[in-house]
């Protein structure tokens, strides 16, 4: 069977011999293990703000985003539990669209001020958008409760998260807010999961 999720890079499957909850189906892990390193890899970059955005404004969407994002980080991790499917981490080292880099946050650490702005916005705006993206799928073609409720409420939070950020862009200089080269996904591809109900 296929159901469609939006650009990741790659695709995962539960490992075998794990046996999800009756109530998931591959949709649904695999939107989590994907959102989990998104989140972690967000987080670790809205922590480097408060010692070197230039924007006080721009350090509290940080700070706002970055509790938003270990709370989302609880509750995927609780749902994957409730799912019956371990952490398997098979997304480590990957850089997909939306995810910020390992290179965007060594390039981060090693710099402050309206650059390291730049680089904030910038990764936060593609995180935003790529959220987004998963969360709509997940709503659209996963089958647990738990885990298309949840991705709903982040899908919401996003948005209003995304809404500050724009504004704050809006209200920037023209060279500061202009884009960077991190990759946005804006389309749509068709993954194979298998719901091995064979």
């Amino acid at each position: 069977m296929l159901v469609a999720l939006p650009a990741v890079g790659c695709t995962s499957q539960p490992t075998a011999g794990a046996s999800p909850g009756p109530a998931f189906n591959t949709t649904d892990t695999a939107w989590i293990l994907l959102m989990i390193p998104m989140a972690e890899r967000a987080r670790l970059l809205t922590d480097l703000a408060p010692s070197r955005t230039a924007d006080p404004s721009l350090a509290e969407l940080a700070a706002k985003t970055g509790s938003t994002l270990r709370g989302d980080l609880r509750r995927l991790r609780a749902v994957l539990r409730l799912a019956g499917v371990p952490d398997t981490r098979p997304h480590d080292g990957h850089d997909m669209p939306g995810m910020v880099s390992l290179g965007i946050l060594e390039k981060a650490a090693a710099t402050n001020g309206q650059a390291f702005d730049r680089i904030l916005t910038d990764a936060l705006r593609a995180g935003f958008t790529q959220s987004r993206l998963l969360c709509a799928g997940e709503q659209t073609h996963g089958q647990a409760d738990e885990a298309t409720e949840l991705a709903a409420a982040i899908a919401r939070r996003t948005a209003e998260q995304a809404s500050r950020l724009e504004k704050l862009r809006a209200a920037q200089p023209a060279g500061r807010a202009r884009r960077g080269g991190i990759r946005t996904a804006g389309h749509l591809i068709t993954t194979q999961a298998s719901l091995t109900r064979r």
